[in-house]
């Protein structure tokens, strides 16, 4: 039973990373005034037929802090490339040229700042609804296991453990999160 136990401690550890580490990418694409590349991580392309990541028929480079240049292997995506950043929700205007696309960001006004700060709020709290959500999955299993059988102080310890990992793991977001705002509200 305490391998059972076990088993479940490392698979609640290792969810929850996952959560974190999905709410930490998740932030990362929330556009902080400065151009980065991984703006364009869920922008995909109509490639032949079958949408594809912009980076895997792009160079993407950001050549100053408010452009982004997208230089295509094949000139003949460079319309494609152009029209699913339209069509996108990004709110980016594409400007072609000979061989790339470039994209300007505008300055951000301060209520486009708030909006994204609620925007990261909104994520972080997301990413908390998943870390809590392992928690409860992973102390239903382990009552499932008390059931079976399993010592009662060796399920509360491991209840004890589970709500340690989630309290942690809430702070490491709440870091995320505030970095992430203090980057936006930066000017």
């Amino acid at each position: 039973m305490d391998e059972e136990i076990q088993l479940y401690l490392s698979d609640a550890e290792e969810s929850m990373g996952k959560a974190l580490q999905h709410t930490n990418t998740e932030l990362s694409r929330i556009r902080a005034g400065k151009a980065t590349p991984t703006m364009l991580d869920s922008l995909r392309v109509d490639y032949y037929g079958s949408p594809t990541p912009v980076a895997q028929v792009a160079n993407v480079s950001a050549p100053d802090a408010r452009s982004l240049v997208i230089r295509p292997w094949e000139k003949n995506m460079l319309g494609e490339i152009s029209k699913a950043i339209k069509n996108s929700d990004l709110g980016l205007n594409p400007v072609m040229d000979a061989d790339s696309v470039r994209l300007n960001l505008p300055p951000m006004t301060e209520e486009r700042r708030r909006d994204l700060v609620k925007q990261v709020k909104n994520e972080a709290e997301n990413g908390k609804i998943r870390i809590r959500g392992i928690r409860k999955d992973v102390n239903e299993s382990l009552r499932k296991l008390l059931k079976d059988g399993a010592s009662e102080d060796a399920v509360k310890d491991a209840e004890a453990k589970v709500q340690k990992y989630t309290d942690s793991y809430i702070v490491k977001i709440d870091d995320l999160m505030s970095k992430k705002e203090a980057e936006i509200m930066t000017i």
